[in-house]
């Protein structure tokens, strides 16, 4: 069976932007630009939230996320090929009294015709683009930050993103351990004809917790790896239909711990979907099966071990589960994105096959403002 579904992936299934909705208007981007050179600039983004889970069940809580982010970043463009910024970033949950998270952004980046190198706080979090089931979209409203280096190449065939980012920090005697994250996420172009466009998706996340200066020597080392892989088979259409798709991963997981106390070493999981952007919105339904599957950073939804506040620790190997979500985004006026999403799912394996889901409203407003030329 487990080779049979392994087949039918690799027949039907794909750019880099996986089977989930396009969020490029909830993204920030900051590159070096010629055109601007020696010049200071403002960077203003916004992003307004709403996400409700309406969960019952023992694999993703039910909650509500309501708030607002803010990251004002002043971009130096010291040279054609380099940009330097300064910035925060601010978090405010609403019905929550003052500041839920407040950080420093700091980074530099170099680019040069179809690389980018970034050090400091990256491009990260959604821009990854990776699979749901590796990477879970709601880390965008509250982990969005990641500091460390990230190699960026972007050309008509083949993209890639490779990075490294730095979670946790310790010093000689601290009572904690150090945590470390990297990746990498590609696409290949096999062939685009016609409106055919058939690609070759490859990513993976590799969690390690350890350290030598710490004094938690009881706590052993602790090494995880995410991957997927699969094709991806899009067909431009027409005007009210604009595309349709097919886009099919086969994912791992693979605990590389010397001393392993997790529920399972191994593990797998089928993501599989089909779906349109129209003018009237984007559609997808998709059905993912996991087996034992462990996420370093997915969404719960996906994982067969719990961590739920009243389950924790609850296990179920196999894991079937069947969506059809839904997003209408627009632009109402330059500079300022309404994204609004509904997406149902049944868990097939759940006796009762009760319908759940969460729905999305997001209202994003990003603009670069130039201040002035610096003075040489």
């Amino acid at each position: 069976m487990k080779k049979s579904l392994l087949f039918i992936v690799l027949v039907f299934a794909a750019n880099l932007a996986s089977a989930q909705f396009d969020n490029s208007a909830i993204e920030n981007r900051i590159r070096p630009d010629s055109a601007a050179t020696g010049e200071v600039h403002f960077n203003f983004y916004n992003l307004n939230f709403v996400r409700n889970y309406e969960y019952t069940n023992k694999f993703h809580d039910g909650y509500t996320l309501y708030g607002t982010q803010l990251q004002p970043e002043l971009v130096y463009y010291a040279h054609p090929n380099l940009a330097i910024t300064a910035g925060a970033f601010i978090r405010k949950d609403y019905g929550h009294n003052g500041v839920y998270d407040a950080k420093p952004l700091f980074n530099l980046k170099y680019h040069k015709r179809n690389l980018t190198l970034v050090f400091g706080s990256l491009e990260g979090s959604t821009q990854h683009n990776y699979i749901e089931p590796l990477y879970d979209f709601e880390r965008q409203l509250t982990n969005p930050v990641e500091y460390g280096t990230q190699l960026l190449v972007e050309r008509e065939k083949f993209k890639l993103d490779a990075w490294i980012a730095w979670q946790h920090q310790i010093y000689v005697g601290d009572n904690a351990k150090e945590e470390i994250i990297g990746g990498l996420s590609t696409a290949t172009t096999l062939s685009d004809v016609n409106g055919w466009k058939l690609s070759l998706p490859a990513q993976f996340l590799v969690f390690h917790q350890g350290g030598q200066i710490d004094v938690l020597k009881s706590i052993p080392i602790s090494t995880m790896f995410n991957g997927a892989t699969g094709l991806k088979l899009h067909k431009t259409i027409n005007r009210n239909v604009r595309e349709i798709y097919t886009d099919n991963y086969v994912a791992l997981y693979k605990d590389l711990s010397p001393d392993k106390r997790r529920a399972f070493n191994g593990g797998f999981g089928l993501w599989l979907n089909a779906g349109a952007i129209t003018k009237f919105g984007s559609i997808v339904a998709s059905y993912w099966k996991g087996n034992n599957f462990i996420s370093i950073k997915g969404m719960p939804l996906y994982e067969s071990v719990s961590y739920n506040l009243y389950d924790q620790g609850y296990t179920q190997s196999a894991r079937n589960i069947i969506s059809l979500r839904y997003a209408y985004q627009k632009e109402l006026i330059p500079h300022l994105y309404l994204d609004v999403r509904f997406e149902p799912h049944v868990d097939l394996d759940n006796t009762d096959k009760q319908l759940q889901f969460n729905h999305s409203f997001f209202l994003t407003y990003k603009e670069n403002f130039r201040l002035f030329r610096a003075k040489k």
